[in-house]
């Protein structure tokens, strides 16, 4: 029986989740270290990527605050031109409910401040969707703007005051509120005067949609096709998006997507190089300690999963840590002049699992090669090592 104990002793410590925990903590510093370089590469992932989703959450609030359809458009999302008369093409079809020919432009209001400037008819449905917080609607004609309320409060503007666009001045008349922070950091003035401004007399960005209801008994997704077919044939060369795509594809998000990934993949790609180097040191410095398991009885394949475990701890944790200091940059952008009105800080459950999952197989990546170096060690070799 006392023969037993201290053999129990030994299988304990030499347990297999044990062994991995102690190997880390040994060397703490490193491991410290290491846990902050992959923590650093999941938060510029979390970070990065978090914001391109918001950015493109925002876009998708603003098509469907306003229940808007599609967007007919001719050309890319940046350099789209239609002409105006198109809009009366497309109201005389028996399944479109309302549109609304649209001009969107992203002009300098002050040195430090720019803004996204939308035009639209005083009747346009879009008005709908916002909530007007002081003053009244702008009048076709008229040199006048609306101001969301976060624009207003960093441009310190109340309906009575003016503002100044490219050298030509415009009376407020209301603040509003909107569901997107895109559109409660914009400025909405008639259509008219923006083609003034724009140069584009006759002409709009686009024409927004809203269909009729779908006739009973008929699908709706049939139905949707059907109506996307009119609009396009009654406006050759245009093409009608669906308002879910537009806000998905456009190329704001399109940019900011592929930033955020190309960022993220080289902040991840030196975080695995870490705990690359950190998995070889630990290998490279217990060579006789592996050495001495193998010839315990540890088979090749417990080496090697030790090792690939100890990384997989490594980049899990990493990631959480991750997740923290991504969200950490969120809240911060969130409140930065430059980027409060471009998102809200949220982390949905999408991204936190691919952090995780992204952090899980670095490791796994990492830990590769120095633990198939280790499981090839023999136990002789390895107890002749210093």
């Amino acid at each position: 029986m006392e023969w037993k104990k201290p053999q129990n002793r030994m299988t304990t410590s030499l347990s297999f989740t044990g062994y991995v925990l102690k190997n880390l903590r040994r060397r703490r510093l490193r491991t410290l270290l290491t846990l902050f370089g992959i923590g650093m590469a999941v938060g510029a992932f979390v970070g990065l990527v978090g914001f391109s989703t918001s950015f493109e959450q925002q876009w998708m609030r603003i098509y469907s605050s306003t229940n808007t359809d599609f967007s007919v458009i001719q050309g890319s999302f940046l350099n789209t031109t239609l002409d105006e008369t198109a809009a009366a093409r497309i109201r005389a079809l028996p399944m479109v409910a309302q549109v609304s020919p649209t001009i969107f432009n992203l002009m300098d209001v002050t040195p430090e401040i720019n803004a996204l400037v939308y035009g639209w008819q005083a009747n346009a449905f879009e008005f709908n969707s916002l909530k007007i917080l002081q003053g009244r609607r702008v009048s076709n004609g008229q040199p006048e703007v609306m101001l969301g309320d976060l624009l207003a409060q960093d441009l310190k503007k109340s309906p009575g005051d003016s503002i100044e666009l490219q050298g030509t001045e415009f009376r407020v008349t209301a603040i509003y509120h909107a569901a997107s922070t895109l559109e409660a950091a914009a400025i909405v003035m008639p259509l008219d005067q923006l083609q003034q401004l724009s140069g584009m007399d006759g002409k709009v960005s686009t024409i927004d949609v809203r269909l009729r209801p779908a006739p009973a008994g008929e699908a709706e997704g049939a139905y949707f096709r059907s109506a996307q077919a009119a609009i396009q044939a009654a406006v050759p060369g245009a093409r009608a998006v669906p308002a879910v795509e537009r806000a998905r594809s456009n190329q704001f998000v399109a940019l900011a997507k592929t930033s955020a990934w190309g960022t993220s993949a080289l902040a991840l790609l030196i975080g695995i190089l870490g705990i690359a180097n950190t998995m070889a040191m630990s290998v490279f410095e217990r060579t006789r300690e592996i050495g001495i398991l193998r010839a315990l009885g540890w088979r090749q394949w417990k080496v090697l999963a030790h090792i690939e475990l100890e990384a997989a701890l490594l980049g899990l944790g990493g990631g959480v840590l991750g997740i923290g200091l991504g969200w950490c940059a969120l809240c911060i952008l969130a409140v930065l002049p430059q980027t409060a009105s471009f998102f809200v800080a949220t982390l949905q459950w999408p991204v936190l699992v691919k952090a995780l999952t992204i952090a899980l197989l670095a490791g796994l990546i990492a830990g590769a090669i120095p633990a198939w170096r280790a499981g090839k060690l023999s136990p002789v070799d390895a107890l002749r090592c210093d």
